[in-house]
C-alpha cells in the first residue's frame, strides 16, 4: 500500500480526494492543510508521493516544492490545482514537480488520473528522471494549457501538441509528433521557417531579422508577434510565447511555445501602426497600443500593476496613490475582482465607506464564492450599520456572514461578527450562541480563515 501526503486548505476537497485515493487507489493518505503542517509531517515521516495544491495559506505550493527539493527530498510531487495557466505548469515542472494536474468540472476523472500519476511517479522513483520521462511529463502537462501550445526538444523534434494547437492549425497530434526540421512552422507560414521556439537562445537582432516584433524578453522567455499570410492571401497576426524548460537537475529539456491569433483583437491595429522591422531597426509596440488597456490585459500587466498598488497600500499606507494603481489595473482588466476589493480597502481606510462598499459589491459580483471578498463586504456592511444606525445594513451584513459560513463553517471571526449583528438587532440569545461558537472554534484550535498572504504577494 502506497503512502501519500495530501496538502490542500480546502477541507471538502481534502476529504473527497483522500476517500477516493484510499478506496480506489489502495493508498494510505495523510492530510495537511498548510505548507507548515506538511513540512512538520515530512520531518518525521516518509511518503511514497506528495500531492500539493498550488494555492496554500502563507506558503504556496511552489514555494513548498522548492523547500522540499532544497532539502534533497526526491519524493515524487504532483501539483494538483485549479490554476490553469502555462506559467503555473512550467513553474511547477521547472522546480522539480513530477506532474501537474488541473482541477476542473469532472472530479471523478481527475481523481482517476491522479491515481495514475501517483503510481507512475512512484514506479519510476528509483529509476531516475530521464530526459524522455521529463518530455513525457511535459506532453501531459501541455494538454492543460489555456491556449494552443506545443513543445520541441533540443533537436527541434515536436514532442507535444495540444488539442487547441490542432484546432488552430488543422494538424492532428498524431501527424506532427516526432517530426523535426521546422515541420511545426509549415501550418503557419506555408513553408519551413523559424518559429519563436527555434529562436529562444538567439540575440534580439536575429529574432528581429526573422520578422518577429519583440514585446518582452527575459532569460528563458520571449514574447513577440509576427505577421503571416494565409493560403487565401489574408494577413493574420500571431502572438507567440517561447519558454525554455529545464528539469530539476538543470538540464535543458525542451522549448514550450504558445500561439494565439490576435488579428481580430488588436492585430490589425498593430499592422496599421507598425512597419515590419528592417536590418537597422528594433521593433517596439506603437504608443497607442502601449497605452491600451486591452494590450495590458493581454500581456498580464494588470496583475503587476495590482501588486504595486498592494505594496503602496499594505506596506506604506499610501492609500490614495494605491487607488490610482488599482484604477489602472481595473482599466486593463475590469474582471480582476481582487483589484476592486483592494481599491475598496483603500477607500475604507480613507474614510469613504460608501465608495468602499461599492467596490466590495463589485468584487463579490465577480467572485461570489470567494471567502475573503465576502467577509470584507460583510464587515463593511456591519460597520456602516452600527455607525449610522442603519438596520437594513446590519441585516444585509447578516446575510453576507451566512454566505461566508456556508463556505467555511470554521470562520471564527464571522461567527463573532454575526453575534455582534444579532446583538444590535436585539436578538441576545442568538447573539450569545454565535459568540460561543466562535470561542469554541478558537479554543479547540479549529478556527480557519482563508486570506491572502500580503507579505508574500508584495
Amino acid at each position: 500500500m502506497r503512502s501519500v501526503l495530501l496538502v490542500d486548505d480546502e477541507e471538502l476537497l481534502l476529504d473527497a480526494t483522500k476517500s477516493f485515493l484510499e478506496r480506489f487507489g489502495n493508498m494510505k493518505v495523510q492530510i495537511a492543510t498548510s505548507a507548515k503542517e506538511a513540512l512538520h509531517l515530512l520531518m518525521n515521516n516518509a511518503f511514497d508521493a506528495l500531492v500539493i495544491d498550488y494555492y496554500l495559506p502563507e506558503i504556496n505550493g511552489i514555494e513548498l516544492l522548492k523547500i522540499i527539493r532544497a532539502k534533497g527530498d526526491t519524493t515524487p510531487v504532483i501539483i494538483f490545482t485549479g490554476v490553469g495557466s502555462e506559467n503555473a505548469a512550467i513553474e511547477a515542472l521547472n522546480n522539480g514537480a513530477d506532474f501537474f494536474l488541473k482541477k476542473g468540472e469532472s472530479p471523478s476523472s481527475e481523481f482517476r488520473e491522479l491515481v495514475h500519476m501517483i503510481n507512475r511517479a512512484v514506479d519510476r522513483r528509483f529509476m531516475g528522471r530521464s530526459l524522455g520521462v521529463a518530455q513525457k511529463i511535459l506532453s501531459d502537462t501541455i494538454g492543460f494549457f489555456p491556449d494552443a501550445a506545443y513543445a520541441i526538444d533540443r533537436e527541434g523534434i515536436v514532442i507535444a501538441w495540444n488539442q487547441d494547437m490542432t484546432l488552430l492549425t488543422g494538424i492532428d497530434q498524431k501527424d506532427i509528433l516526432g517530426k523535426g526540421d521546422g515541420s511545426h512552422s509549415v501550418p503557419f507560414f506555408g513553408a519551413k521557417a523559424p518559429m519563436l521556439t527555434d529562436l529562444i537562445f538567439e540575440t534580439d537582432e536575429t529574432i528581429t531579422k526573422n520578422r518577429y516584433n519583440i514585446i518582452d524578453k527575459e532569460p528563458r522567455t520571449i514574447l513577440a508577434w509576427i505577421k503571416y499570410m494565409t493560403k487565401e492571401g489574408k494577413d493574420r497576426v500571431l502572438w507567440m510565447k517561447a519558454m525554455a524548460l529545464y528539469d530539476a537537475k538543470g538540464a535543458f529539456v525542451a522549448v514550450v511555445g504558445s500561439v494565439k491569433d490576435i488579428t481580430d483583437d488588436f492585430g490589425l491595429e498593430l499592422l496599421r501602426q507598425t512597419t515590419l522591422p528592417d536590418k537597422e531597426s528594433t521593433p517596439s509596440l506603437p504608443p497607442a497600443l502601449a497605452k491600451s488597456g486591452m494590450f495590458d490585459k493581454f500581456l498580464g500587466k494588470a496583475k503587476t500593476i495590482h501588486k504595486e498598488g498592494l505594496r503602496l497600500s499594505f506596506r506604506e499606507g499610501k492609500y490614495a496613490e494605491a487607488i490610482t494603481l488599482f484604477d489602472r489595473a481595473i482599466e486593463s482588466d475590469p474582471t480582476m475582482a481582487y483589484a476592486w476589493h483592494d481599491r475598496g480597502v483603500c477607500q475604507r481606510e480613507l474614510g469613504n465607506d460608501e465608495a468602499a462598499l461599492r467596490n466590495f459589491d463589485k468584487a463579490v459580483e465577480l467572485m461570489p464564492a470567494e471567502e475573503e471578498l465576502l467577509f470584507t463586504r460583510a464587515e463593511m456592511l456591519k460597520r456602516i450599520g452600527i455607525l449610522r444606525g442603519q438596520k437594513n445594513a446590519i441585516e444585509a451584513a447578516v446575510k453576507a456572514y451566512n454566505s461566508v459560513l456556508a463556505i467555511n463553517p470554521n470562520h471564527a471571526e464571522a461567527w463573532n461578527s454575526l453575534g455582534i449583528c444579532m446583538k444590535e438587532l436585539g436578538k441576545s440569545e442568538l447573539s450569545r450562541q454565535y459568540y460561543d461558537r466562535s470561542s469554541d472554534l478558537i479554543q479547540r484550535g479549529n478556527a480557519r480563515k482563508k486570506t491572502r498572504n500580503f507579505n508574500t504577494l508584495v
